[in-house]
């Protein structure tokens, strides 16, 4: 099964109870891997140019010769059924054996790679973000193959998802005799090695406090990290008796130790993370009555405040600095969206507890509120002119039963305009025609 998720943590998902998935370890995939999709990624926010999407106008996979040829772009601004496939790179239409007869996504082959990325569009619709994802199959060719692919989002109007890029890398599983001796010779030559490349930062995407990174372990929603809730834990929380006049450094030190139970995989409850959270909470009011000592504290552990982020250093501090960053993201959010609702000091374990959906409805909760509000739609305002403006001329003419045509003209010499054809309805191009017309 894949193991997908959005870079924003599917963060409309609602686990509660009993009922939050556990985790499964998926697939290891290698550094290439995910360096190829960290770069698709930052590629896809280099062109948000403060839209919620990126402008399908903006992007030519044809000329993208890092990622294009592992790439595939989906059309679904005239339906999402069954969305047009306008390109597929070569080295994914190879490693499928393609031909050129690919035009929607009923007619790719179920067990192709290319089969990966398309099954998982409708998550982009769910989510309104880019979705990560890796898992491992056999391929029509009969090969255990390991994958890991990337879907983001696309706009014709600069609001509404009408197209998809997608990017899959992958690669094929040895049998265990070829994997043994490659264990081997790897143990006889691993000191000799070269150190590794630091692996490329994900850069910050619309919605997110910082971005969320594939991280192996999390399922798709990543609230099935934590078991259920169990009183017998309650005992063995680390507990001081801090006042309103506890100082920093004592808050930092109790909010550090019962992260460390959270991070104990033998302790790890629902109860623990929730007070644990609650405990960098407190932390988090306190720094800010005392910003001078705040401060002191960031740079002994050589973090620096965010104005934009606020919580990020504090979860930072008490659960680590390489601890993993989804979590960090997420138990930011939640810190965040406590401020927001001015969650009292020590409330903020209850609050987790009774809000619907705990932790991941929490953290859907703030990034709806820190969602922009959606622009208006300037297509539909544009057609409304139209609608109203008084006809230049009229032609006889088969044009469909649109309410809109385009229609292709040709300039005579005498200087007027003569209608040749009507264009082949669009949905994509009729509504960018909509939006350059000057009534």
């Amino acid at each position: 099964m894949d193991n997908f998720r959005a870079l924003e943590d599917n963060a409309g998902a609602d686990f509660s109870g009993d009922d939050e998935p556990a985790m499964e370890a998926p697939p290891a995939i290698g550094v290439d891997e995910r360096r190829m999709h960290v770069r698709a990624y930052n590629y896809w926010v280099s062109l948000l140019d403060g839209r919620p999407y990126p402008s399908i106008e903006d992007v030519d996979p044809e000329t993208l010769e890092d990622f294009g040829p592992h790439s595939v772009l989906l059309d679904f601004s005239t339906g999402s059924d069954n969305p047009a496939v306008v390109f597929i790179g070569r080295a994914l239409r190879e490693e499928c054996q393609l031909d050129t007869g690919i035009r929607f996504i009923s007619d790719v082959p179920s067990r192709s790679l290319l089969s990966r990325l398309t099954d998982h569009y409708l998550q982009i619709i769910a989510n309104c973000a880019p979705i990560g994802f890796e898992a491992e199959f056999v391929s029509q060719r009969g090969l255990n193959t390991l994958y890991r692919g990337i879907l983001m989002p696309l706009s014709s109007d600069g609001d509404t998802i009408d197209f998809i890029y997608g990017v899959i890398n992958w690669k094929e599983v040895v049998d265990q005799d070829t994997s043994a001796e490659l264990a081997r010779q790897v143990d006889r030559t691993v000191n000799a090695a070269p150190a590794a490349e630091p692996s490329p930062i994900w850069e910050d995407g619309p919605h997110t406090e910082e971005p969320a990174e594939f991280v192996p372990g999390n399922v798709a929603g990543g609230a099935g990290d934590y078991a259920p809730y169990d009183d017998d834990e309650e005992a063995e929380q680390p507990s001081l008796p801090l006042g309103g006049d506890a100082g920093l450094a004592d808050r930092l030190c109790l909010a550090r130790e019962t992260a460390e139970t959270v991070k104990n995989a033998d302790a790890r409850s629902r109860s623990a993370l929730y007070r644990a959270l609650g405990d960098a909470y407190d932390f988090a009011l306190a720094a800010e009555a005392e910003p001078e000592d705040y401060a002191e504290i960031l740079d002994d552990a050589g973090l620096k405040a965010q104005d934009r982020a606020p919580m990020t250093p504090v979860v930072k501090l008490i659960f680590g600095i390489d601890y993993d960053k989804t979590r960090l993201t997420e138990f930011a959010a939640a810190l965040s969206y406590g401020r927001r609702e001015a969650v009292p000091q020590g409330g903020l374990a209850g609050f987790l507890g009774s809000f619907e959906g705990g932790l991941k409805g929490i953290v859907a909760a703030e990034r709806r509120a820190r969602r922009p509000a959606a622009r208006p739609d300037a297509g539909a305002a544009a057609a409304d002119e139209l609608r109203q403006a008084p006809p230049i001329g009229y032609v006889n003419i088969p044009a469909g039963d649109e309410e809109f045509v385009l229609l292709l003209a040709r300039r005579e010499p005498d200087g007027t305009v003569a209608i040749v054809a009507p264009v082949a309805h669009d949905q994509a191009l009729l509504g960018r025609a909509i939006r350059k017309v000057q009534v």
